[in-house]
């Protein structure tokens, strides 16, 4: 484990390796799980005022889900979640050539809205468990993700890497640069022939 500020960074999100691939995988994340993709207060209040913009990206019965359900549900841990779509894919999914795309994230590439998509999932595969001192950083090992392994193997991408965008988004460029440094000191450290 590291500890950065007031995180604590599992080794895990710098040993290991990860590309999404979605011509493998077929964006399944947003289509399995029990509960939809975790949101922070602010993303729910963010979600409701966002809505109307999104129409246009959903499917009718999307709308249907959305509206009966809520912008955002409180699933069965308590946790402010997105809808689903009967128990199924997230309400916020779209389908195109059979892959599961976010019409969160389309909005925002065709600068219809401000917000990218939940950080949950921008964070993916990374998960965050808040403490009441600290953040546990770790990354989440799920076996529909395995073509995303294989890419990342191939392409000697770090997970942390692969989410940099994201963790720079939570918690700054600043302890970003930090993790990298501490992860090019553990490769460091690593490689070195031990001291007589």
């Amino acid at each position: 484990m590291l500890e950065i500020g007031n995180t604590i960074v599992s080794l895990d999100v710098i040993s290991s390796h990860f590309t999404c691939n979605l011509d493998a995988c077929k964006g399944a994340c947003c289509v399995t799980g029990d509960s939809g993709a975790p949101l922070e207060p602010a993303e729910a209040k963010i979600l409701e005022e966002i809505f109307p913009a999104l129409r246009p990206y959903l499917s009718e019965e999307s709308i249907k889900s959305i509206e009966e359900q809520g912008t955002s549900v409180i699933d069965f841990e308590q946790d402010t979640v997105t809808p689903l779509n009967n128990g199924k894919e997230c309400a916020y999914t779209f389908f195109k050539n059979g892959i599961a795309f976010c019409s969160i994230e389309q909005a925002y590439r065709d600068g219809v809205i401000g917000f990218r998509k939940p950080v949950s999932c921008y964070l993916y595969p990374v998960r965050i468990r808040k403490y009441k001192k600290f953040d546990a950083i770790n990354y989440d090992r799920w076996e529909i993700c395995s073509p995303a392994i294989e890419q990342g193997n191939r392409l000697e991408t770090p997970v942390y890497r692969f989410v940099k965008d994201a963790l720079t988004l939570k918690y700054g460029e600043k302890w970003f640069n930090l993790l990298e440094t501490a992860s090019r000191n553990l490769e460091i450290e690593k490689n070195s022939p031990d001291l007589p």
